[in-house]
């Protein structure tokens, strides 16, 4: 988890926003800065893929002389399924229930029990704001985008560096107005999602959960499944944004991003080229609300008419026209 906002509210100790099931099985959670996120969640992802592979390396060493034929069949069930992550938790607990069981012993034995938390495959994540995925971190991102490891990131996308004081990013939209773009932003947003597809082997989603949650949970579900690096751009409104409503209403504003066209669902699966078919679906539709009804609802475009009117209109119209311009490039993505 890169500095930010998630790690703000993830580590407010004693109050803690992650849980775990009825089993006591749940998320394992760290912070890492801005700059280095990517390559220390990857040091993480490798580490566990090490210990991993050094489990199945002890199962493979004990099977020829295995005595226990329960832990024997359950142990080459666990090798078959090496990689199925529906189901893991069966398989693992299949394993763990004959390793309680079996009179077997030695070091092999040993091993498998120390390590047992292994058994399961883990879902790594890392994630952060568009501080770090566009900006000061987007070398590392990159990096780990053309590494061809099985790694999921997660993008949520203000648009702008919230924790820090509300600097521009190369995520921020032509015409909004940030710190150290007073006068609007005069360039458009970095396309991070359509860059990553250009690898062809990375699974790439765009989502807004408050706009339709079952794409979201789909793409998420799509990314944890994709046996490679993944990349989830996630549409987040922020208190930055000044939305006139009131953040209470931050589920509909995700809607209106959605319906008006600033914002675009879609879902980019290496899965599909390989079976020929598409591999770019969009899903959401055309807009269906013009563009200024969301513009004018968030102080960071509303307040540049009042500051610069004159300028304000040039930006606009050029807002108004990258978002025509984008997704009549989805729409040919999708289509051809």
């Amino acid at each position: 988890n890169a500095t930010g906002c998630t790690q703000a509210w993830g580590f407010s100790i004693p109050s803690y926003p992650y849980t775990t099931n009825s089993r006591g099985h749940g998320p394992a959670i760290s912070n890492s800065l801005f700059e280095n996120n990517a390559e220390y969640s990857l040091g993480m992802v490798l580490s566990i893929q090490q210990q991993r592979s050094a489990l199945a390396a002890k199962v493979n060493e004990y099977l020829p002389t295995a005595k226990d034929a329960a832990l024997k069949a359950a142990l080459e069930a666990w090798l078959a399924g090496y990689e199925d992550d529906e189901h893991a938790r069966e398989l693992a607990d299949a394993v763990l229930n004959a390793l309680d069981k079996t009179a077997d012993a030695g070091e092999q034995i040993d091993y498998m029990k120390e390590n047992s938390e292994h058994f399961v495959r883990k879902s790594m994540w890392m994630y952060g704001g568009d501080g770090w995925a566009y900006d000061i971190g987007y070398g590392g991102l990159d990096h780990v985008l053309a590494s061809g490891i099985d790694v999921n990131i997660l993008v949520v996308d203000t648009e702008v560096y919230s924790n820090t004081g509300g600097q521009a990013s190369k995520a921020t939209p032509i015409g909004a107005v940030a710190q150290f773009a007073a006068a609007g932003k005069r360039t458009v947003k970095k396309d991070l999602g359509l860059l990553a597809a250009e690898y062809g082997d990375v699974y790439v989603a765009s989502i807004a959960l408050g706009a339709n949650p079952n794409q979201a949970i789909k793409a998420i579900k799509e990314a944890v499944q994709h046996k490679g690096p993944s990349l989830i751009i996630a549409y987040a409104p922020c208190i930055n944004h000044g939305i006139v409503k009131g953040m209470g209403y931050s589920t509909e504003e995700a809607k209106l991003a959605v319906n008006s066209g600033y914002w675009f669902l879609y879902r980019y699966s290496p899965e599909l080229k390989e079976a020929g078919q598409n591999p770019f679906q969009l899903d959401s539709k055309a807009p269906t609300a013009p563009l200024e009804d969301f513009l004018n609802g968030e102080v960071r475009y509303a307040s540049l008419r009042r500051s610069f009117p004159e300028d304000a209109d040039v930006l606009m119209e050029k807002a108004k026209a990258f978002s025509a311009e984008r997704f009549q490039k989805y729409q040919k993505l999708a289509e051809n």
